[in-house]
């Protein structure tokens, strides 16, 4: 019988035949590793003279000289805001961040100035154009193009997000209140929805994820907006395949209210005390006692009328939605970035932008409120705000509890709701008996 067992003159033999091949497959792959090193080192970088100094002689005269080719009018509608407003954010990053700096490089020669790099970032946001766009009017290339994008959301949300991406302080959530008391809706200081931005380049592995019904990967955003299109809270990230509750579960929007950080609120609605305000939503949201949704298919006048208020002053997330798109056109078209914080970043970037636009032009809106209505005294008026904050309250688990169950009581939902629909209709009765 053969034996399957090896003898010592199999191994030598063996081993005097791998080792001369393992020697020259080694030799191949070293030759192979130099050819590319010395490949590389003799690829020179294509170069390109592309006169920045007269792209900024142009981009000056034609928006920023005394004599400027184009009037205000056409720079509010191709930088989305007016011309005193982008001038302030170029002096504020360009004293802060070094990359905004107006700077000679190495040969001594002087970099893009300030303005160039903002209105490249500007133009990439207003326009969604790719980032090698601007190369033929602003003289600057592709990587210096994002890197002008990235550094620019980065200095927006470093030195203008504490003020323009701010909750509500005791002041504007009196105004809020006030508004929202004069729209028949006492209590009232925003409404609540989510928008969906797709994600093109979003990777592989995660698509499952972030993909829904329409077959594209998205990111969502949750935002609370007041009548004047101003953007109170904002919170972007959750992958798009969770609908409005997943991302209510998983959002910061009643932290402050939890923690006993928020300015304590009181009003009345039909003669009954309240001391949550509360937010206009769509359907979709729980009946707590601080979202109002309308009523679905509403059996008398009453509700009808309440069912009409409610959905004409809940669209006002909508119209800042729309316009925020409108504004900022990178939004209309999918993200093309791969690394979801710069994405992020631009998301927060434009909102703030946004809310800056929006208090720059708030005394030019025609709106139908008395604002002298909102400097009344405090005791005068029915909604109130307690201008100091809430901190006796320690936050442990107790308390925090305990405001968790005021938050989502349906019961006071419910009677809320109930004391809105007759507020409203004794209001419209009143109007109509005065006419």
């Amino acid at each position: 019988m053969a034996s399957s067992s090896r003898t010592p003159f199999d191994d030598a033999m063996e081993e005097s035949y791998s080792q001369p091949l393992d020697q020259q497959f080694e030799n191949m792959f070293v030759e192979l590793s130099n050819g590319e090193e010395v490949a590389k080192k003799n690829r020179k970088r294509a170069y390109f003279d592309r006169k920045r100094e007269e792209g900024h002689v142009l981009l000056w005269n034609d928006y920023f000289s005394d004599n400027a080719m184009f009037p205000p009018q056409t720079f509010r509608r191709r930088f989305r805001m007016n011309k005193p407003l982008f001038l302030r954010i170029v002096e504020r990053l360009s004293s802060e961040i070094p990359f905004f700096q107006h700077r000679r490089d190495a040969t001594g020669r002087f970099g893009h100035s300030p303005i160039q790099k903002c209105t490249a970032a500007i133009r990439l946001l207003a326009y969604g154009y790719a980032s090698d766009a601007v190369d033929e009017y602003l003289r600057m290339g592709e990587s210096t193009a994002m890197s002008c994008l990235e550094n620019f959301t980065e200095g927006i949300i470093s030195f203008f997000g504490d003020e323009y991406l701010r909750a509500p302080t005791a002041t504007d959530l009196r105004r809020l209140l006030n508004i929202g008391k004069i729209r028949g809706f006492p209590g009232m200081i925003g409404s609540l929805d989510c928008m969906h931005w797709e994600w093109k380049n979003c990777p592989t592995a995660w698509k499952g994820q972030y993909t829904r019904g329409s077959g594209k990967p998205t990111i969502v955003l949750e935002a609370v907006a007041s009548q004047d299109l101003w953007i109170w809270h904002a919170f972007f990230g959750p992958p798009g395949t969770l609908n409005d509750i997943n991302i209510l579960d998983r959002s910061p929007i009643f932290d402050d209210i939890l923690q006993g950080r928020a300015p304590n609120v009181n009003y009345k609605v039909n003669g009954r005390e309240y001391h949550l305000a509360y937010y206009l939503t769509d359907g979709i949201y729980p009946k707590w006692s601080t979202f109002i949704q309308s009523i679905r298919l509403p059996q008398t006048r009453k509700d009808t009328l309440f069912a009409t208020h409610q959905e004409a002053a809940r669209k006002d997330v909508e119209r800042a939605f729309g316009v925020l798109q409108a504004r900022f056109h990178i939004f209309k078209n999918p993200a093309l970035v791969w690394d979801k914080e710069k994405i992020g970043n631009i998301m927060k970037a434009c909102i703030i932008l946004h809310n800056m636009i929006v208090e720059d032009e708030r005394d030019g809106y025609n709106t139908q409120f008395d604002v002298s209505e909102f400097l009344q005294v405090e005791g005068n008026q029915t909604s109130q705000v307690d201008l100091s904050y809430s901190t006796g309250m320690p936050p442990n688990i107790e308390n925090m509890m305990g405001m968790r169950n005021q938050l989502r009581d349906q019961n006071m939902h419910q009677q809320l709701k109930s004391d809105l629909v007759e507020h409203i209709w004794r209001k419209f009765r009143n109007n109509q008996q005065n006419n």
